[in-house]
């Protein structure tokens, strides 16, 4: 445990802020000092929900005047580029979590890791699941080869089962679907599963091919296959449209590993099932909290000056593949990477 307490700023104070405020409750090694919003009615409701006296609308004068030693990007996806470039260069703080996706393209991920990099500062991106012991454990048995060498990995994040159409989901009621402020299924979902598949099979895709169903204004669902060095593949399903869950297999030539509720599962148990040729051996997890995981991590980082699970590199090479998909989705054609 970080024998340090440090404070936190938030950049937004939407639903996921939330999660990160709880998270600062819940572990001892930060607290949330103070937060900035663009709206003055967010920023006084969470400030009261929360009990953070410190509220700004500015957020220089936020960086200026509260001696923070972490920031969380908490805003919408499309400003998360500058808003990482201006704490950067603020050189205000000694960390930086951004909330996926971390920018809107692999151009913009590399001009915020060169300014955190230039002025100091350990930048990291906010994927809570790196940190589940469940996610940790199926790592931990892939590496080991438990089911030998890795072929295929399928995982789906479906969020829809409202049954209505496109004209439901409409940019003005959630930024999920505004174009503008970086909605998408793609962004909002999919970043999950690429990230996922790329952290087990250890390396980049070297092609995608991508198709997707379009909403109003952003893709309302997509399918993406990832092909990996010798021909192994990630099989993806993702959308806001459709009934379903969320679950992950990873398929090796000498077993299977399944979990379900593999994303979202706050303060839910949850089971991993290892598939072999010995029967199935079922790894059963207690309730947890992301998130709070996600900052015990960041701040033993500071503490120790140990790397982060996730570097700033692996983030730019994550949306260099967001990259592909959008241009394999535009043009119908598989796209090397």
């Amino acid at each position: 445990m970080s024998a340090h307490t440090y404070r936190v700023g938030l950049v937004g104070s939407g639903g996921i802020a939330r999660a990160h405020g709880n998270a600062c409750k819940a572990v001892d090694c930060a607290e949330l000092s103070a937060i900035c919003d663009v709206s003055e009615e967010a920023l006084n409701r969470y400030g009261e929900e929360f009990g953070v006296a410190n509220r700004y609308l500015d957020l220089d004068e936020m960086l200026q005047t509260e001696n923070l030693d972490i920031a969380i990007i908490c805003n919408w996806g499309a400003y998360h580029a500058e808003t990482g470039i201006q704490i950067s260069k603020s050189r205000q703080v000694k960390a930086i979590l951004c909330e996926k996706p971390f920018t809107s393209t692999a151009a913009e991920a590399e001009q915020m890791v060169a300014a955190a990099r230039e002025n100091g500062i350990l930048l990291a991106e906010a994927f809570k699941f790196r940190h589940h012991p469940m996610h940790l454990k199926a790592k931990e048995l892939v590496d080991a080869g438990a089911i030998g060498e890795v072929m295929t990995v399928r995982s789906t994040f479906c969020s829809g089962g409202g049954g209505g159409g496109p004209e439901t989901r409409k940019p003005e009621a959630n930024w999920r679907f505004n174009k503008a402020k970086g909605g998408g299924s793609i962004y909002d979902l999919g970043c999950y599963c690429i990230h996922h598949a790329r952290f087990i099979f250890g390396t980049e895709p070297v092609r995608v091919f991508a198709a997707s169903q379009p909403g109003l204004e952003v893709e309302d669902a997509a399918y993406l296959l990832l092909v990996f060095p010798n021909d192994r593949t990630a099989q993806i399903s993702v959308g806001f449209n459709a009934a379903g869950g969320q679950y992950a297999e990873i398929c090796g030539r000498a077993g299977m590993i399944r979990m379900d509720k593999v994303w979202n599962n706050e303060n839910q148990p949850v089971t991993l099932e290892h598939h072999s040729q010995g029967g199935v051996e079922s790894i059963n997890f207690e309730s947890t909290f992301q998130f709070a995981h996600q900052l015990r991590h960041l701040c033993d980082c500071l503490q120790t000056g140990g790397p982060h699970r996730i570097p700033p590199e692996n983030s730019i090479n994550q949306m260099r593949v967001i990259d592909a998909v959008f241009e394999s989705m535009a043009t119908g054609k598989a796209v090397e990477i």
